[in-house]
């Protein structure tokens, strides 16, 4: 070990496979579009995009920052996913020809406004109750303005994941009654990461996916998570039976132990709260950890590790550690993990 430091390991090739596993479970008519927003989940979005960019169809962001870097090395289709909100970026947006979505009245007026009906995805609310048109408002706008316009249909999945609740049936529902009232050019699109699992004949004109790219989705094997949070142990001791660890005491030596201290705390990106007996993995070996996690520092129980010193790298999620196990049993998702970690984290992406 040279200078003790958290990283943060990027896996471009665990991405590729992904896709390539996810775009095998949809229709060959099926466009895919790979949404990269927030720094790609936290792995880098100018290296992702020149990594993919032979796989996908086309890229989907929120921040017009980040379609602007996009647009500057691919010259596939990217949609703004939350579209413009001023004529100033309405126009910057199409100097870098972007797909923008249209959810409101308020963004329709600078639709309308500078008369350009080409490259718009409508978005409808079928019961996500977030953002787009209700049917009825938007049937206002298509038969004055669209029935002989070429536009995307979009609605947002709230339980994709989940297959048998009812919000799924009803969603799909409204977007097909809706979409059988349009005329027969328009494109459709409402499949995310579990509706491609779940329900692969909803995968329609475009696909729109994202988690499931980078390995956060829960409850399918063949999806690997793409990053490896490691940091080293600094130090290791022994605590008598009795004896408590970390701040308030928390974790109670109920035996003899070995406790390793490892290089990561919540000024890393690393949840405060994260649950004593959470898997971590130290030379591939499961241990657990043992005492509320500090700014810098967390402590691991290597009790059971034989092999184990200082140096040796604790990985908190990987490849062969799915981020879901870290998730799962602390009450986080994936995606709030993924790009809560800190700067002062060691970047690392691997070349494919």
């Amino acid at each position: 070990m040279t200078r003790a430091t958290s990283e943060l390991l990027i896996e471009p090739s665990i991405i590729r496979d992904n896709i390539l596993y996810l775009k095998s479970c949809i229709k060959n008519s099926s466009n895919f579009m790979a949404i990269i927003k927030s720094d790609s989940y936290g792995h880098i979005l100018q290296n992702v995009v020149r990594d993919i960019d032979d796989i996908v169809d086309g890229y989907g962001v929120v921040r017009l920052e980040e379609a602007i870097k996009i647009r500057k090395i691919s010259s596939k289709k990217i949609l703004l996913m939350q579209g413009v909100y001023s004529e100033e970026d309405f126009k910057e947006a199409q100097e870098h020809s972007l797909d923008l979505v249209i959810h409101n009245k308020h963004q329709f007026e600078i639709i309308k406004l500078n008369n350009v009906f080409t490259n718009l995805w409508f978005k409808i609310n079928t019961g996500m109750n977030r953002l787009g048109f209700d049917e009825d408002e938007f049937l206002d706008i298509y038969d004055s303005f669209l029935s002989d316009k070429k536009f995307t249909l979009m609605s947002h999945l709230s339980a994709s994941n989940v297959p048998d609740n009812q919000s799924n049936k009803n969603q799909f529902e409204r977007f097909d009654k809706l979409s059988n009232k349009l005329h027969p050019d328009i494109l459709r699109s409402i499949a995310n990461t579990g509706c491609i699992l779940n329900f692969p004949e909803k995968s329609f004109d475009w696909v729109r996916v994202g988690i499931g790219i980078f390995g956060g989705y829960i409850g399918n094997s063949e999806l690997k998570t793409a990053m490896t949070l490691r940091s080293p142990i600094i130090n290791i001791r022994k605590i008598q039976q009795g004896e408590r660890v970390g701040y308030d005491g928390r974790a109670l030596a109920e035996k003899e132990m070995k406790i390793a201290t490892i290089y990561c705390g919540y000024a890393d990106g690393l949840p405060h709260h994260i649950k004593d007996g959470t898997q971590v993995m130290i030379n591939s070996h499961m241990a657990n950890i043992f005492g509320k996690v500090s700014m810098d520092v967390c402590t691991v129980d290597v009790t059971d590790i034989s092999e184990c010193k200082i140096g040796d790298y604790c990985e908190f999620f990987s490849p062969d550690l799915s981020i879901n196990n870290i998730t799962s049993s602390n009450n986080l998702i994936s995606y709030d993990l993924m790009i809560r970690i800190k700067s002062r984290v060691k970047r690392i992406y691997k070349n494919l």
